[in-house]
């Protein structure tokens, strides 16, 4: 049918697949590495303890039936060396079947993950990256010209995400209104990058610029993605600009990336029709599409609703599978940053002459003279996490003294999720957190102290913590499984 297909599009399906399969990539690699600190049989939130309490039906995933922490390994890196071969190209060199048995493993591995993931995959782009992925399924491959139904779907996915953080924001802070929310934003986002401070000393009129700007990306463009092209096609242009700059002001894990694969799926420039036609689609493979497209449009009734619902919400899955999702980000904007610095010490009996060294994170500020690091499109979710807790101790109430628990015993897997280890050989006595307010040096400061941050202590966040005698050493049990 011709209806079905436009060729005029392969050129943005092969960008969009190729930059899809590195964000799988992405996502199975940061997995596969944290993995056994945060959710393993010995982890701070182990999933047999999640299994176990959680059925099948509510989280659907491998890992109900069957779980230890090698069977976790194996599943993640299988996944990352899966998502490399497509984006290398290996969906676009076999039957189209077997194409789509390639996505779809892609997406059910990675819903394996999500779904016992806990508090440590309860962001946003975790359902995004399922959506999309699903979605990329129906796409085709270079057998066939990309289906106009799938193309117009991944459009509805974009225009969720953009249209929908312009409402919450709309909705939410004043400053989005007054346009002065980048006054503080570039300061207490929560993983700032290695420009983040030079975007914060912008001139404040420049700040408006970018809020005014962002207004446009967000509620103006993706209207235009609906229509013809070329205009549908600059639009989706224009967002990816603005989300490049996005890119550049800060960390926000695979977020904008994935945005941007979107974006690339609605750009179909003149000159990026194939030379030879492809062959007509397979009448089982249109089928399956139009079954996939209304399923599709049932289930976007919920997320629908909730953009025109004064009771908006970000980021929320209607169902375990995260096929149709609603999203959006910063409807508040905080104006002072709080960062939770954790620290050790060798002795047993503290006070005022204790001597404490602190662990240093990846990601999350600490030491002040070390400028930020770049890590998007990878995410460090505990880096990300401790900036929850610095808001709210309710954020950690799950998670944050097994944490500390495991600092006191100098375990190997925690500790490889941190940049530096104050007490590399023996154990430390004591663990304490406390809270301190985070701000950018000025220009004079910069050059007169050489830190990035100045920094004050604003309150205890955990008092000092042992491990009783009957944990120090911690038993290590045998790894349980399911």
């Amino acid at each position: 049918m011709e209806w079905f297909a436009d060729p005029g599009y392969w050129l943005g399906r092969l960008v969009f697949q190729r930059l899809l399969a590195v964000m799988y990539l992405v996502a199975f690699l940061a997995a596969a590495r944290q993995f056994r600190a945060l959710i393993g049989a010995r982890g701070i939130l182990p999933v047999p303890d999640f299994v176990a309490r959680v059925p099948f039906r509510a989280s659907p995933s491998v890992f109900q039936l069957h779980y230890s922490d090698r069977f976790f390994a194996l599943w993640s890196w299988g996944g990352a060396l899966l998502a490399a071969a497509v984006a290398a190209g290996a969906a676009d060199a076999v039957p189209l079947w077997a194409a789509m048995l390639m996505w779809l493993a892609l997406w059910a591995m990675y819903l394996s993950i999500v779904n016992v993931g806990q508090t440590w995959y309860s962001f946003g782009w975790e359902s995004l990256l399922l959506e999309t992925g699903m979605l990329a399924v129906f796409l085709g491959n270079a057998e066939t010209a990309p289906p106009i139904l799938v193309l117009f779907l991944l459009r509805w996915v974009l225009f969720r995400v953009e249209f929908g953080a312009g409402l919450i924001k709309m909705r939410g802070d004043r400053c989005w209104r007054d346009l002065t929310c980048l006054y503080y934003h570039h300061e207490t986002q929560p993983m700032p990058g290695p420009l983040s401070w030079f975007f914060h000393h912008l001139p404040r009129p420049l700040h408006r610029v970018e809020v005014a700007a962002n207004h446009v990306a967000q509620l103006a463009l993706p209207v235009l993605l609906f229509t013809p092209q070329p205009i549908a096609g600059w639009a989706a242009f224009a967002m990816v600009v603005t989300q490049l700059w996005l890119v550049l002001s800060g960390n926000f894990a695979w977020l904008n990336w994935l945005t941007i694969t979107l974006a690339m799926s609605a750009i179909s420039p003149s000159w990026s029709r194939p030379s030879a036609p492809p062959p007509p689609s397979p009448l089982w493979f249109e089928i399956v599409v139009l079954v996939a497209t209304a399923a599709v449009v049932l289930l976007s009734y919920r997320p629908a609703r909730n953009l025109v619902s004064r009771e908006q919400r970000m980021n929320t899955s209607y169902e375990s599978l995260h096929l149709v999702n609603s999203y959006g980000a910063f409807g508040s904007i905080t104006r002072v940053r709080r960062e939770i610095v954790v620290e050790g010490t060798a002795d047993e009996v503290t006070g005022p002459g204790t001597t404490w060294l602190a662990y240093e994170f990846h990601g999350k500020p600490g030491d002040v003279r070390r400028l930020p690091r770049q890590f998007a499109p990878y995410h460090l979710r505990l880096d990300w996490l401790m900036w929850f807790a610095a808001l709210s101790p309710v954020y950690a109430r799950a998670w944050f003294v097994p944490f500390v628990e495991r600092l006191l015993e100098n375990d190997r897997d925690t500790l490889r999720l941190l940049r530096t280890n104050p007490f590399p050989d023996t154990p430390p006595a004591r663990v304490r957190a406390r809270v301190f307010q985070y701000r950018f040096t000025t220009w004079r400061e910069l050059r007169e102290t050489g830190a990035w941050w100045h920094r004050r202590e604003i309150r205890d966040f955990l008092p000092p913590l042992a491990l009783s005698p009957l944990d120090r050493p911690r038993s290590r049990p045998s790894e349980p499984s399911r």
